[in-house]
């Protein structure tokens, strides 16, 4: 059986010391938690106070993004060396965000992806459609390009260490979630698109979370699907307590 993943990105959310008081107050809340992984990514300053706060807990840190290349003049980036040494055993790459605001490609995802496995990461690979490509029926092909692109020359040993998020663009910070049943049949062509690229082992192993306004209300509905292993949660997971009942709801 899968062991479910629950991951709270932060984004551009979060001082310092807001991120220290929220760790303390989930760590009070999950300082032994079984039934699920608990990741939460906070912003790139707070990463080491963070991680100093949850180490000896159940919950695990993750950065929001980070640079193919060990080091270099890259001003503005931050490297897997960086992370690991801040404590990050998760990673989040090709978030919509970073695709649509920031122009990354397929490409640009494929290399942080590799990078980050070689480092020794668990990156959430993040893949998804925007509303006019869902209405246009181009869901499936979006997702299948996604995939391959980001995916391109990654071993089944590594392939099945990767998250894979499925976040409809359209879903994302809208109010507007993907009925479970939408949810499903994506998650549902990602893992065939596994089988079909590795084996049914690969396929029976990879996590894939959902992402898109989740909350409280609605992750029950959306775990009880076959092929939804987790979640990636945006704006919900910035408060303590409807992050902790996202967690709680998402294994009853």
């Amino acid at each position: 059986m899968r062991r479910p993943v629950i991951a709270g990105n932060w984004k551009m959310h979060k001082t310092v010391q807001e991120s220290i008081n929220a760790a303390i107050g989930l760590k009070r809340k999950f300082y032994t938690f079984a039934e699920a992984d608990i990741v939460i990514c906070p912003p790139f300053t707070s990463l080491s106070k963070v991680s100093d706060q949850i180490m000896d807990s159940s919950i695990m840190l993750g950065a929001q993004d980070l640079y193919w290349e060990e080091e270099g003049a890259f001003t503005g980036e931050i490297s897997p060396n960086m992370l690991k040494d801040a404590g990050c055993r998760y990673v989040i790459v090709g978030h919509s965000e970073r695709r649509n605001i920031f122009g990354e490609t397929d490409d640009d995802v494929n290399k942080k992806l590799k990078v980050a496995l070689r480092h020794g990461m668990v990156p959430i690979m993040c893949i998804g459609e925007r509303l006019e490509e869902r209405d246009s029926g181009m869901t499936l092909e979006i997702l299948e390009k996604q995939l391959a692109r980001g995916l391109r020359d990654v071993a089944k040993d590594e392939a099945v260490r990767i998250v894979i998020a499925y976040e409809p663009i359209w879903a994302i910070g809208t109010g507007r979630t993907a009925t479970p049943q939408q949810a499903q049949e994506a998650h549902r062509f990602i893992r065939e698109f596994i089988e079909r690229s590795y084996d049914r082992e690969a396929f029976s192993k990879i996590r894939i979370q959902y992402g898109g306004s989740v909350k409280p209300e609605n992750i029950a509905q959306l775990m009880a699907q076959e092929d939804i292993d987790g979640a990636l949660v945006g704006g919900a997971s910035l408060d303590v307590n409807s992050f902790a009942e996202i967690v709680k709801n998402a294994v009853l």
